[in-house]
């Protein structure tokens, strides 16, 4: 993984950028192999004032890639309890090699070769034309929105042993919809102070666990770790690959926000290397302190454990922290999500993808048509299960990530010369290579999903077949606007 944390620029084989006339486009757009473009005439619209938006730097973008991924180790305690300790701590050790390394390579590859706030829908667009680029920002945005929705759920599962009120009925669906517009409104406010606010609900996330790995060195049994569930016969398997899996992906989420980025060519790289190492211990010394300080219950090791476990080694005190901390972790995942989403939406509508509306900032560069889109879509989906969430946003995940692994081998076979400011040091069969064993492991995902969400998935898949011709439709009967900024380069060729 040290080349997370270094450039490789290809300046040999580097091709000129497109020209789209007028001033010049904002650095770093790239032109892909041999692409030519129309050059367009200076536009008569008024500049968007982008230079007085301000750009995230490393710290805030290491603490946002941390909370889509993980937001610390609240929800990894089902790990334990479908496979005891040692597949537990194993997962989290070869999972990242497998699955979150690759991943997070990619993504520093392709967000720095189309530093735009489409991210890996450009990327596919790139790679496979623009039908299949929009079936990838339907997924990944139904994906994410979709991940969101368990955010307030979580908060409120948190809270209500302390204050029970909050467990059902109608304070319940009405806390839901306050925490929602609340967390909306700061999203709306800034992406600047999204990144403020995630530093300072991280580092609380991840202290009261700091405190409790000192505080359980007496007390550890190296032995406890080395517990197997049930000599295998009784491992969850589903349970376990899925917990593993939700905890670990959502690496390339960062990329709908590269043209929000202060010089992405080096800062989404470097965000990248640190945030893989700060998601990967914030998972490891949790179970091992968990599982080698006090005697091993699995049935106990289920979503809120890690309170209970802070109540035996430090006492009530650090159960409430970890309980505490919990809570402001959903708050910032629902952050880092949310902002994610919409930039998402507003990247497909500079591609002509999405009505230009999509497209529209608020006076504080924000995507507001896109935050109340992504918003909704949260409040509409509060009412799913937990575990329904989970399988059908990595199904639907899935699908995403094998049109990414297909456009980044295609781009480096189709476009092999295009400027690559990050570029992993692998050939077109090292990158093929690359993408077998997390192909294999989607495989094996959806192998252990139940037909009820494969069913659900698959409707949602359908509705984005349909939904772009749709569109075109819509665009080409003048019903609704669409554009293409031109700022931005031509992929096509």
């Amino acid at each position: 993984m040290t080349e997370l944390s270094s450039l490789t620029i290809d300046s040999a084989t580097q091709k000129p950028r497109i020209s789209t006339g007028g001033n010049p486009p904002p650095p770093p757009h790239i032109s892909i192999g041999v692409t030519t473009a129309i050059e367009a005439p200076p536009s008569t619209e008024r500049p968007r004032p982008v230079n007085k938006i301000k750009k995230i730097t490393v710290l805030p973008l290491v603490f946002l890639i941390f909370y889509e991924v993980s937001g610390g180790p609240f929800g990894i305690e089902d790990s334990v309890n479908a496979a005891g300790p040692l597949l537990a701590i194993v997962g989290f050790i070869v999972f990242p090699f497998i699955w979150s390394i690759p991943e997070a390579l990619i993504t520093a590859e392709m967000g720095t070769m189309f530093p735009e706030n489409g991210g890996y829908v450009v990327w596919v667009s790139s790679a496979l034309g623009p039908y299949w680029g929009f079936q990838q920002g339907w997924v990944k945005w139904l994906s994410g929105v979709i991940d969101n929705a368990l955010y307030p759920i979580l908060f409120l599962d948190y809270l209500k042993s302390g204050v029970p009120v909050l467990g059902s009925g109608i304070p319940r669906v009405a806390a839901i919809l306050v925490l929602t517009v609340a967390l909306t409104y700061v999203n709306y406010r800034g992406l600047s102070i999204v990144g403020v606010a995630a530093v300072g609900l991280g580092v609380s996330s991840i202290l009261p666990f700091v405190v409790m790995s000192f505080m359980s060195l007496p007390k550890l049994k190296p032995s406890r770790w080395l517990v197997v569930s049930k000599k295998m016969k009784g491992v969850k398997w589903s349970l376990y690959l899925n917990t593993l899996f939700w905890n670990l992906n959502y690496w390339d989420s960062i990329s709908t926000l590269s043209g929000e980025v202060e010089n992405p060519s080096k800062t989404l790289p470097r965000a990248l290397f640190y945030a893989l190492l700060l998601v990967v211990l914030s998972y490891i010394f949790p179970v091992l302190t968990g599982t080698g300080a006090i005697p091993l219950d699995q049935n106990l090791w289920t979503d809120g454990y890690f309170a209970d476990i802070g109540k035996v080694i430090g006492g009530a005190w650090l159960g409430w922290w970890i309980q505490a901390a919990a809570a402001t972790s959903n708050m910032g995942m629902f952050l880092a999500e949310m902002s994610s989403d919409s930039f998402q939406l507003l990247g497909m509508a500079e591609r002509g993808m999405l009505p230009q509306v999509f497209a529209k900032r608020s006076s504080y560069g924000t995507p507001w048509v896109g935050i109340l889109f992504s918003a909704s879509g949260v409040i509409l989906l509060s009412w799913l299960s937990f575990q329904e969430i989970v399988a059908a946003e990595n199904l639907l995940y899935c699908f995403g990530m094998i049109l990414e692994f297909i456009a980044f081998v295609r781009l480096r076979m189709k476009y092999p010369a295009a400027s690559r400011p990050f570029k992993i040091p692998v050939g077109v069969l090292g990158s093929i290579l690359m993408c077998i064993p997390p192909t294999i492991l989607i495989g094996v995902i959806m192998a252990f999903t139940n037909l009820k969400v494969v069913a659900v998935s698959l409707a949602a898949i359908v509705i984005g077949l349909v939904l772009q011709p749709c569109l075109k439709q819509v665009e080409k009967k003048g019903w609704l606007k669409f554009s293409t900024s031109s700022h931005l380069p031509n992929l096509m060729e």
